[in-house]
């Protein structure tokens, strides 16, 4: 893993961002390493007021028994998803939404099945039970809840997607997904292939 003196300019201007952040929520400072490739969270986003939520140092060989593919790792109560490249070249990290409830959220081992750019949101059934003002569906947009990509993991409705409002981030606030900045979700979907191993923390 490179050393924290090997951080390119465009790392640094990612890690701004989560020092900014820091300043408003102290705790989410405890990660204990950052890799060259690490990006958290866009330069220019400011960091959620509320965001309580901290990250500790996650190894791949903890949850996964190969790279193959690659690896993500959502840690839910960290509110954080990792990436490993299988190569190991390429780690990430970056702040994530998760789920506003126990109940619409799920753990253990899935896989991308799908990897779609521009998504059209569709609200799931349960959606429409809790909210039937909701529309039959939104179009990729900057009002699109699943934001620029989205992608499919092997449970029904569960995704790894964009956002389409920057508060989301670092808190309970989708219906089982994990949300991601844009910047992020674009670079993260330019790695991943379908079958990259998927754990939800």
């Amino acid at each position: 893993m490179p050393s924290r003196s090997n951080l390119n300019r465009r790392d640094l201007l990612g890690l701004s961002g989560v020092f900014m952040a820091g300043l408003a929520a102290p705790g989410l400072l405890r990660a204990q390493d950052f890799a060259a490739d690490t990006t958290l969270a866009p330069a220019a986003a400011p960091g959620p007021r509320h965001v309580t939520a901290s990250f500790a140092a996650q190894r791949w060989q903890d949850h996964f028994q190969h790279l193959r593919k690659g690896a993500i790792l959502c840690d839910l109560t960290s509110r954080v998803l990792h990436y490993w490249s299988e190569d190991e070249s390429i780690h990430l990290v970056y702040p994530s939404s998760v789920p506003m409830s126990e109940e619409l959220t799920r753990r253990g081992h899935t896989e991308v099945t799908l990897k779609r750019r521009n998504p059209t949101w569709i609200p799931t059934p349960d959606m429409r039970k809790r909210d039937p003002s909701l529309p039959d569906k939104v179009d990729p947009g900057p009002d699109n809840p699943l934001g620029s990509r989205a992608l499919n993991l092997g449970w029904q409705y569960y995704r790894i997607h964009g956002i389409d409002n920057l508060a989301k981030i670092g808190r309970p606030a989708s219906n089982g997904c994990v949300g991601l900045f844009n910047p992020n979700v674009e670079r993260l979907f330019d790695l991943v292939e379908i079958g990259t191993q998927v754990k939800l923390l």
